[in-house]
């Protein structure tokens, strides 16, 4: 919605002006909009909405996708010129083009009623109560890595909870602060409230408390207040008067304060205040998701920062053996293959394994049965009523994403389970959808690398490898990405279709259309998709393909493209991916082919005005790049195979600031010294075979980069 709004601005304010109806028209979308958008940002954080706000959000998330294809149109059809003014062109050029204006202005009008409509209900009052997911962690009996520490051997120190309470009952008198940090379901709250009941009797006064997600400070302090029996009533009372009773009310006593599940860093700024320096060795135990939080409240004292880990395979096993076999503690090898294959999905995440480990302890011991449940543990998880703990418990780490987070965290719902993603491929993605604009910094690909740290920093994604500190590809966790593809399809964000039979499908459960498309593993040819299908992909921003698409569906049924995903196995050799057709898909950003074999372009490019990217490194070339290539006025990413041709006027290409695979003997030497024309340029591959002996290449001095 914001990227809308912000391309309404320019309609109205930019050279698109001169057609006065669509002016007026987006004039008063651009304030009808911000209404709109402001109204959205609340039920976004909630977890329930009533069934009519849910609709009236849907409907309106689908009419700003149509209204912003709308002005795409209009931008393109009206160009750079004055269509009035164009006396040069032909009659019936000058009459079609001022038709295509007047269709689109009439969309505009369409538009601008359907969102009077959508907006004309009264949306003003959202109520949503439910319980917190994570009280039943804080009661429960003991769990996971804390209650069966000795049973299932884990060991570091004396366990978990013995190297926190080691680390709290030191002999250090001045107040310390131990924080435990990790992903959300790995135990930090039982973990917490273990050590908390084992050492709170040391304490002359002790307090376990929650932070919500959006905590009102003075109603979280006054709760603070209420568990030391401080009864006055806070009534009238300032944020500042109820600190300053807290501190005087535990400046003399030795305390122990839990503070459960913090998200940022201005909360604790607020809630340390209450807490005083009073050399009488009193504690405080953090626990959150986030790594700066922690961190910070340490004071980065890395000594009292605990790190929750995934169990190991081994671990895990004995944690699910002791929940569902009790005392026999053995698997039964009918059913170990089975098991084996639950845990993979639970990810050593103890409160995954105990909540699925407590629905098998009640289920007969068939492998039949068995392996039903292992099947239904995919994107269909979140509909077993015995998962809900720990679908609220993900939904809440979900939920308290910024907003310029969120579609960024849904969209890698396009890759499939246990595909391991490139960080920088994502931050491009992302770029190319608009989730990443100006709005957020002056350098996008920057700002796109800190969007993907943050989701790392909040345990939302797995680094996988990691270079020089940092993280340089990831993986989605099976029970995230669960969590991610319920959520697409709530918010019809994202459409995956594993075979021919769901494309067919989503005509029939989903009453909007396709924005984002991924085809995974499917073996699927154009001829099986009818016409109403077809109607449904034009919208499409984002499509992607995968190993066993073949072939790939025909690409002009895309109009609205802006992201071009095809990943293709090392073993696919006699493919040919042909590419022709993206000449006519106006608005590309982005094209990243990974196929191990032939690729075929168009023989032009030049009309791709916005594509920023095109990788097709991994694969050969049939022809040679097109000339015009270098005319392509955002073209920041251009990686071609080895051995590529450097084009003729390669210097035109300004805002280039990748450039690979370049054969250097094929490429002119005037193409060559273009290359210190390329301002923007940061990262350069080519090669040379010097044994050809080409003097003139070999000889020549690197003109200098900028």
């Amino acid at each position: 919605m914001s990227t809308l709004s912000g391309k309404l601005t320019t309609l109205v304010y930019d050279e698109y002006n001169k057609r006065k109806e669509v002016r007026m028209q987006a004039s008063f979308l651009e304030k009808e909009l911000s209404t709109i958008n402001a109204a959205l940002e609340k039920p976004e954080l909630m977890d329930e909405l009533a069934p009519w706000v849910k609709n009236w959000r849907d409907d309106l998330r689908d009419i700003s996708y149509d209204m912003e294809n709308c002005i795409d149109d209009f931008i393109r059809q009206s160009g750079d010129e004055d269509v009035e003014l164009c006396l040069s062109w032909e009659a019936a050029e000058l009459h079609k083009r001022l038709c295509d204006l007047h269709r689109i202005s009439n969309q505009m009008e369409q538009l601008r009623t359907l969102v009077v409509e959508a907006n004309a209900g009264s949306y003003k009052r959202f109520m949503a109560v439910a319980v917190d997911p994570r009280l039943p962690a804080i009661y429960q009996e003991a769990i996971g890595l804390v209650g069966f520490q000795e049973a299932i051997g884990l060991v570091r120190i004396d366990g978990p909870m013995e190297v926190v309470s080691n680390w709290l009952m030191d002999t250090q008198k001045k107040l310390k602060v131990v924080s435990v940090v990790g992903f959300g379901g790995l135990g930090k709250t039982t973990l917490a409230k273990q050590v908390y009941d084992k050492i709170r009797e040391q304490f002359d006064c002790v307090a376990f408390i929650s932070v919500s997600r959006r905590p009102n400070m003075r109603v979280l302090l006054n709760r603070l207040q209420l568990k030391f029996g401080i009864n006055e009533s806070s009534s009238g009372r300032g944020l500042d008067d109820i600190i300053e009773e807290l501190r005087k009310y535990l400046a003399k006593k030795r305390y122990l304060i839990v503070v459960d599940d913090l998200w940022d860093q201005s909360a604790w700024n607020t809630i340390s205040c209450a807490f005083p320096e009073n050399g009488n060795g009193s504690r405080i135990i953090v626990t959150t998701q986030v790594e700066d939080v922690a961190g910070m409240a340490c004071h980065k004292d890395c000594e009292c920062i605990y790190t929750m880990k995934p169990l190991s395979e081994q671990n895990s096993r004995m944690l699910f053996s002791n929940r569902v076999f009790g005392s026999e503690v053995v698997c039964p090898l009918y059913l170990k293959d089975v098991v084996a294959e639950i845990l993979k999905k639970c990810g050593g995440m103890p409160l995954a394994i105990v909540t699925i480990a407590s629905l098998l302890a009640t289920q007969v011991r068939s492998r039949k049965h068995w392996e039903s449940i292992r099947k239904s543990l995919g994107a269909q998880s979140a509909t077993n009523p015995s998962l809900k703990e720990m679908n609220s418990i993900l939904k809440l780490s979900y939920t308290h994403l910024p907003p310029h987070l969120r579609p960024c965290f849904l969209y890698l719902g396009m890759y499939s389970e246990d595909h391991i993603i490139l960080r920088d491929d994502l931050v491009k993605q992302w770029i190319g959808e608009g989730f990443v604009s100006s709005l957020h910094g002056p350098d996008l690909e920057d700002v796109g690398r800190s969007f993907f740290n943050e989701l790392v920093n909040r345990s939302m994604i797995q680094p996988c490898e990691i270079s020089y500190g940092e993280v340089l590809s990831c993986r989605v966790h099976d029970m995230m990405l669960d969590l991610i593809l319920s959520k697409c399809v709530e918010d019809n964000f994202v459409s995956v279709a594993y075979k021919s039979e769901d494309m067919a499908r989503m005509q029939h459960i989903c009453k909007y259309k396709v924005r984002r498309l991924s085809l995974c593993s499917m073996g699927v040819g154009g001829a099986t998709y009818d016409s109403a299908i077809a109607a449904r992909l034009p919208q499409v921003r984002s499509l992607l393909f995968k190993t066993g698409c073949n072939p790939i569906l025909p690409l002009l049924w895309f109009k609205y493209l802006r992201v071009l995903i095809i990943l293709k196995g090392h073993y696919v050799w006699e493919e040919i991916v042909d590419l022709t057709a993206v000449s006519q898909l106006f608005q590309l950003r982005c094209v990243t082919v990974s196929a191990y074999g032939k690729i075929k372009l168009p023989t032009k490019l030049g009309e791709l005005v916005y594509l920023e990217t095109l990788d097709i490194e991994k694969c050969t070339l049939m022809e040679s790049i097109p000339s015009d290539i270098v005319h392509l006025p955002r073209l920041s990413y251009l990686l071609l195979p080895n051995w590529t041709k450097l084009a003729e006027g390669i210097g035109n290409m300004k805002s280039l600031r990748t450039l690979r695979g370049l054969d250097m003997e094929k490429s002119s030497l005037k193409c060559f010294m273009g290359l210190s024309k390329l301002t923007n340029l940061r990262e350069l591959h080519m090669s040379i075979d010097f044994s050809l002996g080409l003097s003139d290449i070999r000889d020549c001095t690197l003109p200098a980069l900028p």
